[in-house]
């Protein structure tokens, strides 16, 4: 399997979101992981509900909440809260890496 990690991938003054978009567009699964930091970024306007509803029309984006719950996940963006997907604070990353594992291998 091959990985595409946006804060490596995406070049300085790049359009953030465009380049996700591209590196979505050649994958089969999407993981976002949901830290307090990318929801400051939501609520602040850095991410906007067009872009999350672009993202999460993908079948297999699956949200992986670190650090936050999936009821303040739904208080910011009720379209990202709404997906089923992983937390940190329910699972271990073995479990969670299993899971992802798991998943991949369909």
């Amino acid at each position: 399997m091959s990985v595409w990690f946006s804060e490596r991938d995406i070049i300085l003054g790049q359009p953030f979101m465009r380049e996700i978009d591209k590196g979505l567009a050649k994958t089969r699964i999407g993981l976002v992981l949901i830290t307090p930091a990318l929801l400051r970024r939501i609520e602040n306007g850095g991410v906007s509900e067009k872009e999350l509803s672009e993202l999460l029309s993908r079948d297999l984006l699956i949200p992986v909440a670190h650090g936050v719950t999936y009821e303040e996940i739904r208080s910011v963006s009720p379209l990202l809260g709404s997906r089923n997907g992983l937390s940190t604070g329910e699972d271990s990353m073995e479990d969670i890496a299993k899971k992802i594992a798991e998943l991949i291998a369909l």
